[in-house]
C-alpha cells in the first residue's frame, strides 16, 4: 500500500488493492491457464487486464511465482502525477478523489485496456513513504469467497473505493 504506479502518463499512489490466487474461487485463475487469464500465471511484474460488465476494464498485478495464478487487483489509488491526462480520459468534471477510486475507475486514468494485458511493469512500480497502516476485511463486489478478508486499504484515505457487498453473496460469517 501506499505504493506508486505510472502508465500512460498518470502515476497513481496506491490506496487500496484485492487478492486472488488460483485456489480462490472468485478467481479468474480459479479454472486453471486459459488464452485470457494465461498472465495471471506468470511471471510476477506483468498486469493482466480484463474486461468486465461489458463497459468496464480492471487491471490486475501478477504477483505470484511462475504458474501460480496470482494477482493483485488495483481497487483505488490517488492521482499524484498526470492530473490533466487522468482528467482527459475520465472527463473534466470528475473531481480529483473520483479520478482513481475503484477498480474501472483507476484503469480508465491510467490509460488501460485489453490491449494492455501482459504488459511489463517492473520499474512502473515502486515504493514511495509507504502506508503508516494498512487494514484487511472482505472483499467487494464478488459473490464466491465474499468474506475472505483479502482486501487491504489505508484506514482513512479519502481516496479508498466504498465497501459494497454483492447482493447475491451469501450473508457475512458471523
Amino acid at each position: 500500500m501506499g505504493c506508486l504506479v505510472t502508465a500512460n502518463g498518470v502515476t497513481v499512489r496506491l490506496t487500496e488493492v484485492e487478492a486472488y490466487r488460483e485456489d480462490d474461487p472468485a478467481s479468474h485463475s480459479f479454472r486453471g491457464k486459459t488464452n485470457r487469464t494465461a498472465v495471471m500465471f506468470g511471471p510476477a511484474g506483468f498486469l493482466y487486464v480484463y474486461f468486465t460488465y461489458g463497459m468496464h476494464y480492471c487491471a490486475n498485478l501478477v504477483c505470484g511465482p511462475d504458474g501460480s495464478g496470482a494477482a493483485v487487483l488495483l481497487r483505488a489509488g490517488e492521482v499524484v502525477d498526470g492530473l490533466e491526462a487522468a482528467r482527459e480520459r475520465r472527463g473534466e468534471r470528475v473531481t480529483d478523489r473520483d479520478l482513481a477510486r475503484g477498480p474501472a475507475r483507476l484503469a480508465q486514468a491510467m490509460g488501460w485496456d485489453r490491449g494492455d494485458d501482459g504488459r511489463d511493469m517492473i520499474g512502473s512500480v515502486r515504493q514511495s513513504g509507504g502506508a503508516a497502516a494498512v487494514l484487511a476485511g472482505p472483499r467487494t463486489g464478488i459473490t464466491k469467497a465474499a468474506d475472505t478478508a483479502w482486501r487491504f486499504w489505508i484506514p482513512g484515505d479519502r481516496f479508498v473505493s466504498a465497501y459494497k457487498r454483492h447482493p447475491k453473496a451469501p450473508p457475512a460469517e458471523s
